[in-house]
């Protein structure tokens, strides 16, 4: 049996297209339980959920008090009747062979995690949506992250969105930590692999992801995955990966850049040559993906908050953890 777990908060926009696809799956439903974990929306999403609930005995609504997300998945884990855990989110749609795939891969692979490329779309067809669609699937955007720009073959990875995971691997590595509003997947598939766990990416399996509509959401989402980031390598003892320390060298060179610049012309051409060169090759990138230039101005203007906000969110983590201060953010819709 497997137990389909998926955290939602004031989702009534997205959830009935992502429980439809649910539905839709080719997955015996005599052998699947979907526990939708629900952070006391304030919206209709309980209400759409529940009306579900009564025409599917399989589906079930589960109450977060705390409202994130790692409380969620082990609220779900708990209840969890499966030897089997997906994980899902509600903003996304799934493909119809989607749970049967990750089951038959797992056994395959001989596998404790896999899961399936995210392919981001816009959440509306204006222009600035596509941008910010755009620059989440792009290699100058996410850098090396496979599961975001896709992979040719079947290959060990980091992590991996909406992840299959064994139950019993829970019972090895723990459950999921609870101080981590952002990043909590790839700390929980950091410490998986720390234990020897082996994580695969299926490139021909898609999900479709529905991007933040705004370039601010979308900033300070990645603000906080910025933030949160330095907790997960403290907690892991060690970083997880070398891509999420270009924002933060990237933001630290602006800054002293521009601050030696002020001392050498030779340091302000060499400043200004290499932010020239940043924005030359975000405008290159953005071309790639051209519809119109409002477009492509939103995706540069993405790009660069993406970089600037995590790059920031990096360092204000870093000084909490030398001032031992709490950690605290707001759920961002």
């Amino acid at each position: 049996m497997i137990s389909v777990i998926c955290p939602i908060y004031n989702e009534e926009k997205y959830i009935s297209e992502c429980i439809n696809s649910i539905l839709l799956q080719d997955y015996p439903k005599n052998d699947m339980e979907v526990l939708l974990v629900d952070g006391m929306s304030t919206d209709r999403t309980r209400e759409i959920v529940l009306s579900y609930c009564v025409k599917y005995p399989f589906i079930h609504l589960l109450d977060n008090p705390q409202k994130i997300v790692p409380y969620a998945m082990n609220i779900g884990i708990h209840a969890a009747k499966g030897d089997i855990v997906i994980r899902l989110d509600a903003h996304a749609i799934y493909p119809d062979n989607y749970f049967s795939e990750l089951v038959t891969k797992l056994h395959e692979l001989n596998a404790d995690n896999v899961g399936a490329v995210c392919r981001t779309l816009p959440a509306d067809d204006s222009p600035k949506c596509r941008a910010i669609a755009a620059a989440l699937s792009s290699s100058f955007g996410m850098g090396n992250s496979y599961f975001r720009i896709g992979a040719k073959d079947i290959m060990q990875v980091d992590t991996v969105p909406f992840g299959c995971y064994r139950k019993e691997v829970f019972d090895k590595i723990g459950l999921y930590d609870t101080d981590l509003i952002r990043n909590q997947d790839d700390e929980l598939n950091a410490r998986l692999i720390k234990h020897g766990g082996k994580i695969y990416l299926l490139p021909y399996l898609i999900v479709d992801y529905f991007a933040r509509n705004t370039i601010k959401k979308t900033g300070k989402m990645f603000y906080q995955y910025g933030l949160y980031k330095p907790l997960v390598n403290k907690k892991l003892g060690s970083p997880a990966t070398l891509r999420q320390f270009f924002p933060v060298a990237f933001v630290l060179g602006l800054i002293f850049g521009l601050i030696l610049s002020i001392f050498s012309k030779y340091i302000l051409i060499a400043y200004l040559a290499i932010v020239t060169m940043y924005f030359l090759l975000a405008l290159i990138f953005s071309v790639k993906s051209y519809s119109s230039i409002l477009q492509v101005f939103c995706q540069i203007a993405t790009y660069f908050t993406v970089h600037i906000n995590y790059g920031c969110g990096y360092l204000v983590g870093i000084y909490k953890i030398l001032t031992k201060t709490n950690f605290q953010a707001k759920v961002n819709r």
